[in-house]
């Protein structure tokens, strides 16, 4: 195993992609996420990579859109505000079946918010990212290790599928800092003769494109991609199970939100109550078959976020609305404390007896 070195997270995953092969990266500075720019910036010129400041997050994400389609490992970053400029672009993304990395530092909202730590973008996320009928890949890291491990796997669900990924971290998760092992991983292979990198008189142009004039012909593209995306939810969904061997109840949180969770769980079970904690790994596909096989022997859960209630919907959708789930939140940059995490535990505990 790697040494480890102490790293913020936004440091983190920046050099976990360089790690992972990406040479492209192009963004615009936005708290709490700059420090992936300011990263870029220093090591893509003396590794012979691409690092530009676009002159907005439009621009960015469209230059993501012409690496992508050259068949290069591209990424861009930026948190909340950023992103929803940068929606029109990730459609367009999802509309040519190109496979990028996009990072989301996620402030509070909405509009400009605060700069503090926010899981409100997760409707953002899971449901789209954009106009149109489309999924995003997304992955939700909780602690800096994963905020590097994620990008590669990110980087390969996204050329596996051809569709966009979004590492959806928060702003702690991007400004603390942990001891990291970094190591360079080998790209998987993927089919990529669809990529536009010229035809050198061997083949036939190929076409990325996201435009329709013919609805069925749209219909059509739309219809195949939702079968691609039954496949990934087949088989790509993920999830950590923290306690859940006997757990009468369950917490279910991601990023941040999780790591408080987890201490709350301790302390429950330290009273006495069987509580356990799934934590999603992926948000889309979000894991319902875990959480499924919990609804049947659990009597109760209890969504955490850092928002005013997001996840909890496709916690009740997962679990078939089988049992009741109740919901601990703070919103607007503040955090739920272990105390009160664990206080709503044995609310969910007395209600359920």
């Amino acid at each position: 195993m790697a040494d480890k070195i102490l790293m913020k997270g936004n440091e983190a995953l920046a050099e976990a992609a360089i790690m992972a092969g990406c040479r492209h990266y192009f963004g615009y500075p936005i708290t709490p996420q700059t420090e992936v720019a300011a990263y870029m910036a220093k090591r893509m010129p003396k590794i012979g990579g691409v690092f530009l400041q676009a002159e907005s997050e439009i621009a960015a994400i469209n230059m993501v859109i012409g690496a992508a389609a050259a068949g290069k490992r591209a990424m861009t970053s930026s948190s909340s505000p950023g992103i929803s400029l940068k929606s029109e672009g990730i459609s367009y993304m999802a509309g040519c079946d190109l496979p990028a990395l996009i990072v989301n530092v996620q402030r509070g909202g909405p509009g400009l918010g605060g700069i503090q730590p926010s899981q409100s973008d997760y409707f953002q996320a899971t449901c789209g990212g954009g106009h149109g009928d489309f999924h995003l890949l997304v992955l939700a890291p909780s602690s800096v290790q994963e905020m590097a491990d994620l990008v590669a796997k990110g980087f390969d669900l996204a050329e596996k599928y051809r569709m966009p990924c979004m590492l959806l971290a928060d702003g702690t998760m991007g400004q603390m800092m942990e001891p990291v092992s970094l190591t360079e991983t080998k790209p998987e292979a993927h089919d990529k003769s669809w990529a536009l990198t010229g035809t050198k008189g061997e083949r036939r142009p190929n076409i990325i494109n996201s435009l329709a004039l013919q609805p069925q012909e749209l219909e059509k593209w739309n219809e195949d991609r939702f079968a691609r995306y039954a496949v990934v939810q087949e088989n790509e969904q993920m999830a950590e199970c923290y306690m859940m061997d006997d757990a009468e109840y369950c917490v279910v949180a991601f990023g941040i939100a999780a790591r408080v969770s987890q201490n709350a769980v301790d302390a429950a079970r330290a009273k006495g109550i069987k509580v356990g904690m799934i934590r999603p790994i992926t948000l889309w596909p979000f894991p319902e078959k875990v959480l499924k096989a919990a609804a049947d022997k659990c009597k109760a859960f209890l969504s955490v976020e850092l928002n005013m209630g997001q996840m909890i919907k496709d916690v009740k959708l997962a679990i078939d609305c089988k049992k009741p789930v109740g919901l601990c939140c703070r919103t607007g940059g503040m955090i739920p404390s272990p105390e009160e995490v664990l206080a709503a535990i044995e609310k969910m505990q007395k209600e359920g007896n």
